[in-house]
């Protein structure tokens, strides 16, 4: 670096009065004393002005030797001023070793070519930073070889320098960065320069008008949205340089072939131009949208809640509320419709006794006030004094605001407390019970059980509380069991109603002579319920009840082979005394008297009777034994019934009775035993007839349909009680002997079985005092069949 020519003048100046003081002084002598003094004041203070200056002058003469003053030793950090060059850029000269080396090669070159210089060094254990510049002295200074150096104390420009360079890297850094994050930006940017012309576009920016290259745009001046009112992007960008201000607006464009709308914001920068960005607010508006769509949907939604809800916003004011909640605290629509603030509202509840009662209900509503600032949801039970029970839920939302819902769990309570009791009842009852009762998990541990089960078992209470498995426990007790194998039946039971949920039963029998019946029934739940019941004495009684069945059999079967002997022996002698009462009725013994003949037809009558009696008998037993014979053929059933009505036709009129047959054509036929059937019609009949009072109404009634042939019988007769309708169809039971006025006898069982026989039903109704209606349904086609 040259010295700048105030400064070489200056130079050149004192070392000219410098040289003319000292040449003038030998030359002159004392006549020039006075002129000497006056140069030599002059010289001190131009020593002093160089000593006070900002830079050292340092003369370096063409021997080496080092003219300087004596600060120079202090900014070295030296002892004292080097008197040779070699000393000031030795290893040990006060500056550090590469600075040294490179001052040493820098002063050499300035003698031999004359070149100057300019260097910075610094100073050896210092933070001195030094600026050395450097030219030839010339010859009026100190000859060929001699360089002038000025030395400078740089440190406080040297740290700005540095400060500025790091600040200068970091703003590239930066200015790289924001280039690459503009780049990157989805969203099209660019700058136009002062002229308003397109100077930089991203590629967004290139991507939307779909061009080649960021030249081709800036090189064609391609716009990126058209001009809308008037006013294109140019004239927007000058009116947003004018204004100084952004300006933003809604204009179409067309990106990727499909019609959008772009938020442009034009920046201006001043003298560098202005900048732009467009934001495509389609995904925008239709987020707005279905923001608005789901706002509505669960505003709706929240409308049908049973709960109430009421949503407050930012500021604290009731934005949404629905039914249920101005229901539930009494509040009127048109309080809530004016977004009463969240305490207003909070005074209201309190106003409507719909809140519960605080001794210091300012500070209560305080604290419900800091709802609105906690991170977390909140819940909280209410009681109030009408005894309602209100779950309160308070949910901070993202923009500042809150949403309570108010579930009133009146009956919830009231059930949870119902259901507490039935706990209670129910545990009460099933620890007394005279079941054992065991409830087993579906992982097969026993969950409950009762005494009953802990004293069948014989086990220790604590082994139920540990809850073993079903294997576990079979396991413990099967020693008790009188055959232990059974345990494993037990064990299949119940996994059977928990894995399977199939309910099985069984029976198990102890050791001790017990049996018991047990069941496994799968639970709704998913567990099992294990019952035992302790059948010891009635499976006792069973046996001995068996045993005496057993004995009944045999005595009926006695009874039957007894009454069908008797029949069959009763029949011989009654044969012989008919045939003879016959025989003397036809006077093959004489004419007999009035009075003879009258006793002849008593024993007529009692032996025909006796006669129906036996066949009866017999016929009964035969069917009880299965072995009735039935000759079956066609029967026309309305003739059967005819010749059955006409064999009591004139007991009918003897009695004054209103004698009634109604026959349909319908009642067809049948396939069966014609003289059973009219056995079993004729019993009816002559039962109807008997047992009706003078000028009563018998009814025979017949009809039939595709399958079935129907046969009535009624009367209004006496009717029979409740209590021996049950018993009537038993063969030797007897009807109230007041009411009817004689035994029922064999009729109506013998009846009953033969139309068994026939595969049809006999039933019968009758009330007391309103008379007696039976009902024959003969099949036809299960005849046919037979």
């Amino acid at each position: 670096m040259t010295l700048s020519p105030v400064a070489m003048m200056l130079v050149g100046v004192i070392l000219a009065l410098w040289l003319a003081a000292g040449v003038w002084a030998v030359h002159s002598g004392l006549r020039m004393r006075r002129e000497g003094a006056h140069a030599r004041a002059q010289a001190d203070r131009l020593a002093t002005l160089l000593q006070s200056a900002p830079a050292l002058p340092v003369m370096i003469a063409a021997d080496g030797r080092v003219e300087t003053p004596e600060r120079l030793a202090n900014w070295l950090g030296r002892d004292r001023v080097p008197a040779f060059a070699s000393e000031l850029t030795a290893v040990d000269g006060g500056l550090r070793p590469q600075d040294a080396a490179s001052l040493a090669t820098d002063i050499a070159a300035a003698q031999r070519a004359g070149k100057s210089f300019a260097r910075a060094v610094s100073a050896v254990g210092s933070e001195r930073s030094l600026l050395v510049r450097g030219a030839p002295a010339g010859p009026s200074m100190g000859g060929p070889g001699s360089v002038m150096l000025w030395i400078f104390d740089a440190t406080d420009a040297q740290t700005e320098i540095l400060a500025l360079q790091a600040e200068r890297a970091q703003l590239r850094a930066a200015l790289e960065s924001l280039s690459g994050l503009i780049e990157a930006a989805p969203l099209p940017m660019w700058h136009r320069t002062p002229d308003l012309r397109l100077a930089l576009v991203n590629s967004a920016y290139v991507t939307a008008v779909d061009a080649r290259s960021a030249q081709q745009v800036i090189g064609e001046g391609i716009e990126l949205v058209e001009a809308m009112d008037g006013k294109s992007p140019m004239a927007a960008a000058a009116e947003a340089a004018e204004n100084g201000t952004p300006l933003a607006r809604l204009v179409p464009a067309t990106i990727d072939g499909a019609r959008r709308v772009m938020r442009v914001v034009d920046v201006p920068l001043g003298e560098a131009g202005i900048a732009g960005f467009a934001i495509d607010m389609h995904e925008l508006e239709q987020a707005r949208a279905e923001h608005r769509r789901f706002e509505t949907a669960q505003h709706d939604l929240l409308d049908r809640l049973s709960a109430g809800v009421a949503q407050f916003a930012a500021d604290r004011s009731l934005q949404f509320w629905n039914q249920p909640f101005s229901s539930l605290f009494a509040l009127q629509p048109e309080h809530l419709a004016e977004a009463p603030a969240f305490e207003r509202v909070l005074d209201r509840m309190r106003e409507a006794g719909r809140i519960p009662e605080h001794r210091d209900f300012p500070a209560w509503r305080s604290e419900r006030r800091d709802w609105f600032l906690s991170p977390d949801a909140k819940e909280e039970n209410w009681l109030l004094a009408d005894g309602t029970h209100l779950r309160v839920f308070a949910q901070p939302l993202p923009d500042g605001g809150l949403l309570l819902i108010f579930e009133d769990r009146t009956e919830q309570v009231q059930l949870s407390s119902a259901r507490d009791t039935l706990l209670r009842v129910r545990t009460a009852t099933f620890d007394n019970l005279f079941e054992a009762i065991g409830v087993f998990a579906s992982d097969g541990r026993l969950h409950l059980w009762n005494s009953r089960f802990r004293q069948i078992w014989g086990v220790d209470e604590t082994l139920l509380a540990s809850h073993p498995r079903i294997d576990e426990l079979m396991q413990k007790v099967a020693k008790s069991l009188a055959k232990p194998q059974q345990a494993s039946l037990v064990r299949e039971l119940v996994r059977a109603a928990t894995v399977e949920r199939k309910q099985r039963n069984g029976r198990v029998a102890f050791s001790d002579g017990r049996a018991f019946d047990f069941a496994a029934i799968p639970l709704p739940d998913g567990n099992a319920l294990f019952t035992m019941l302790d059948v010891t004495d009635s499976r006792r009684m069973e046996q001995v009840l068996r045993d005496r069945n057993e004995a009944l059999v045999e005595t009926d079967k006695l009874k039957n082979a007894f009454l069908t002997n008797m029949s069959y022996e009763l029949r011989t002698p009654l044969t012989s005394i008919s045939g003879f009462a016959e025989m003397m009725q036809a006077g093959f013994a004489g004419e007999l008297p009035d009075a003879a003949r009258d006793y002849v037809d008593a024993i007529m009558q009692s032996t025909g009777r006796l006669a129906v009696l036996i066949d009866n008998v017999l016929d009964l037993t035969q069917g009880e034994a299965g072995a009735l014979p039935l000759d079956r053929r066609s029967v026309d059933l309305e003739s059967l019934a005819k010749e059955c009505a006409a064999r009591v036709a004139d007991m009918a009129q003897s009695k004054a009775l209103d004698f009634v047959i109604d026959l349909k054509p319908s009642l067809g036929r049948i396939t069966g035993d014609a003289r059973r059937l009219g056995q079993a019609l004729d019993r009816l009949l002559d039962n109807a007839v008997r047992y009706s009072k003078p000028g009563s109404r018998v009814l025979l009634y017949g009809d039939g349909q595709m399958r079935t042939a129907r046969l009535i019988v009624s009367d209004n007769g006496p009717g029979i009680e409740p209590a021996d309708q049950g018993r009537i169809f038993d063969r030797f039971s007897r009807a109230d002997q007041a009411q009817r006025g004689e035994a029922l006898g064999l009729g109506l069982p013998l009846a009953r079985q033969l139309v068994d026989a026939h595969g049809g039903t006999l039933t019968l109704v009758s009330e007391p005092g309103q008379g007696t209606l039976v009902t024959i349904d003969l099949p036809r086609e299960s005849a046919l069949a037979n």
